[in-house]
Order: structure tokens, then sequence, then C-alpha cells
């Protein structure tokens, strides 16, 4: 798999699909997961409408740099936010949220791409947010989903969600494979698909065995704060796409995030959680074609 150098000690995993020709959509992924959650079949379907979809590894996951020699004490960090230290908080992190933007803005640079579409979903919505906000030179359309604004009480995961979210990840193959059926907490209710998340996280195990950088990553989303500001300022075309059924992050976050950006347009998927299941792939690929026909 290519990897590119984005900045001096950092590169990133990526590959891509459909015609280089086209319009370029950056697909920027979430939490701990490889740029592979981003399903093949989705990816080509997106290209068969006339985009370059362009995938890859956050810093810290998959293939791409990591930074295991920068451990992270994540309940001493989470004692330090609690209580208000949020310098001591941020010398334990060894990077930002900021500092993720700015990667897939350069792996766009190293591909010599001046603008392109971005999409991210979750976390990887997050940095989408920051890169539209912070170089919306770069971004022609972006497209938040399943995402939310930094702000407190928007966006709220459930506890029980949040918990499995946190849990340590097992080691060993096996602990892993057996670990992924915890997303069917926040997974489409209408369409749970336990055999499919083992797939993955055994596809996720032998591309790339080690456990995500999870609390360093962790620590850069909480410390990022919030958005509000930069979202009520954009003026990058915007679709918010969000889960009716999203226990992870609650539809709140989407609402909100439309609610802040002018013009922007919101779209509510019934059935859908924090997934994105194959039946409901054609609606998702239908918005983003018409979206990022801007």
């Amino acid at each position: 798999m290519p990897t590119a150098a984005v900045s001096p000690g950092i590169s990133l995993a990526y590959d891509c699909f459909g015609d280089p020709g086209d319009p370029p959509v950056l697909l920027v992924m979430g939490f701990g997961a490889q740029l592979i959650a981003w399903e093949d079949g989705f990816c080509r379907a997106l290209a068969a409408r006339g985009r370059r979809v362009i995938r890859y590894d956050n810093r810290d996951c998959g293939l791409s740099t990591r930074f295991d020699d920068h451990p992270v004490d994540l309940p001493r960090f989470i004692d330090a936010v609690t209580a208000g230290d949020l310098p001591a908080a941020r010398a334990m992190m060894p990077y930002t949220l900021q500092d993720m933007a700015e990667d897939g803005l350069g792996l766009l640079t190293a591909l010599g791409i001046d603008r392109a579409h971005v999409v991210g979903t979750s976390m990887g919505g997050m940095i989408a947010q920051l890169m539209a906000i912070t170089h919306p030179e770069r971004v022609r359309t972006l497209t938040s989903m399943m995402s939310t604004t930094g702000e407190s009480g928007y966006g709220e995961a459930g506890p029980e969600a949040l918990a499995a979210l946190l849990a340590p990840q097992p080691t060993d193959r096996a602990g892993r494979i057996a670990a992924a059926e915890r997303q069917l907490l926040w997974a489409s209710r209408r369409y749970p698909d336990s055999a499919a998340l083992r797939d993955l996280a055994a596809r996720s195990y032998d591309r790339a065995p080690e456990p995500p950088g999870a609390g360093r990553q962790v620590g850069a989303m909480v410390l990022a704060g919030s958005r509000a500001d930069g979202l009520r300022a954009l003026r990058v075309p915007t679709l918010v796409v969000h889960g009716l059924d999203d226990t992870l992050i609650d539809p709140s976050g989407g609402r909100r995030t439309a609610k802040l950006v002018p013009g922007a347009e919101l779209l509510l998927v019934p059935d859908m959680g924090h997934d994105r299941p194959p039946a409901l792939w054609p609606v998702l690929v239908d918005a983003l074609a018409a979206h990022t026909a801007h």
C-alpha cells in the first residue's frame, strides 16, 4: 500500500478508487479505525458516480506513523481535564486534532491536489470540520457524518456505548475479533451484522496488529474544545449526515452542526446507527454524489 510523507516525521498510508481525473473526495476515518473501515464496496459505489475516492489511515492507526513511544495514562489525563488543569492535560499528548487535520491536507498536497471534497465520519467528522474551518481554500465541500461540534450538551454518548468504546483493546487476534461485537451497542438496530464486525476486526488485525493509539486520539478530541465559532463563520458548502439510531454520538450533534453552519443541509437517516450498513449505501452515496457536484 502506498504511503505519503505529509509533514516532517509523519507519513500516511492511503489508497484510491476511481479515475484520477475525477473530482477528488477525501474520506477521513474515525477514532481508532483503519482506512479499510471505509468499506471497499462503499468506495467503489461512490467512485462509480464519477469521483476519485481517497481513503487513508489517520496517524497512530493502521500503517501510518505511530506514537507508541509516547504512552498516555488515560485515567490520569481524564483526572487532569476534570480538575481543569488543561496545561497538564495538554502536556501528556503528543499531538492535537488540528495536527490530524493538517495530516489530511498534507496528503492532498502530496498527491498534487489543491482542493478536494472532504467527508469525515465520527472523529473524522471533527477533523474534516477543522480542515474546512482553518483551510477553507482547500475544501470544495464538507460532509460531516455522525459527528458533533465539540460543545458540551450535544452529541453525548450513551454511557454503555462510551464504556464499550473506551474499554481496553485485547492484544491477541482472537480477543480483538471477539471484542468487535461491542460495536453492536451503537450499530444500526435494523441491520446488526456481527459477522461483518468480526471480519473487519480480523482484517484490521492482520493488516496492523498493534492496537491504535486510542488514548492519544481521545486526548486530541477532548482537548480540541468547541468548534462552534468556526462553524458559524464557515462558508464552505456543507452536508451533515446523522443516523437517528446513533447511541455513540447522539443525533443532537448532527442537528447542532447543521444549525451552526450557514446554509448547511441536514440529512437524518432512519434505521442508521453509528455505522454505514450496506442497505443504506444507496441513500448515502446518492447524498454524497449530489453534494459533491458543487
